[in-house]
């Protein structure tokens, strides 16, 4: 990407009206997958008590990260109501949020990212789902297997996203949760 975005793009947000769905950085357009506008339009609702957001990202440069960033405090989820405002609200406007690879994040999003994501927000490893869009490398089996919880051995609900995340994979990551929740409390 090649600038930080300024333009925006206006459009349908799942049937609740017009906001911004898209940022222009130069001529690259950023958008939310369909998937992650629903997990945020639920959230938005109250449709699963408990539930708060953070976000993950290993953005390679500062400036990818400084694109990222400005991305989530344009893009709307419902109008009127940022990703970012959404991020802030769960957390009592503290950034939890771990973006990019700079010290002291790493590549390596099992060994930085999580950990730092744990300490800041105090959930357990086997209470969070991670999705991952990553055509890299595995970041699903690298925390699931790196972040287990030392008395359940279990660690993050893990679901690889490789074409962004599509609605059935949201409604698959929360039946995923949803059994591994029940398993940890039977």
């Amino acid at each position: 990407m090649p600038a930080l975005p300024s333009k925006t793009v206006i459009g349908d947000l799942n049937g609740r009206g017009n906001g911004v769905t898209g940022v222009m950085s130069g001529s690259n357009k950023i958008s939310l997958y369909p998937g992650s506008l629903l997990a945020l339009q639920n959230h938005a609702n109250g449709e699963h008590p408990g539930m708060k957001i953070a976000l993950a990202s290993s953005a390679d440069t500062p400036f990818a990260e400084q694109i990222g960033r400005a991305s989530l405090k344009m893009l709307e989820v419902i109008p009127g109501i940022t990703v970012w405002d959404l991020l802030m609200k769960d957390w009592d406007d503290v950034d939890v949020n771990q973006i990019g690879r700079q010290p002291p994040l790493s590549s390596n999003k099992a060994k930085s990212h999580f950990p730092r994501l744990k300490d800041a927000t105090g959930v357990r490893f086997d209470r969070m789902l991670f999705f991952d869009d990553c055509l890299w490398g595995d970041h699903c089996t690298m925390v699931a297997l790196g972040c287990r919880e030392g008395d359940s051995g279990v660690g993050p609900c893990t679901v690889r996203t490789p074409s962004g995340l599509r609605v059935k994979d949201w409604e698959n990551g929360l039946q995923s949760y949803a059994s591994q929740f029940k398993k940890l409390n039977a």
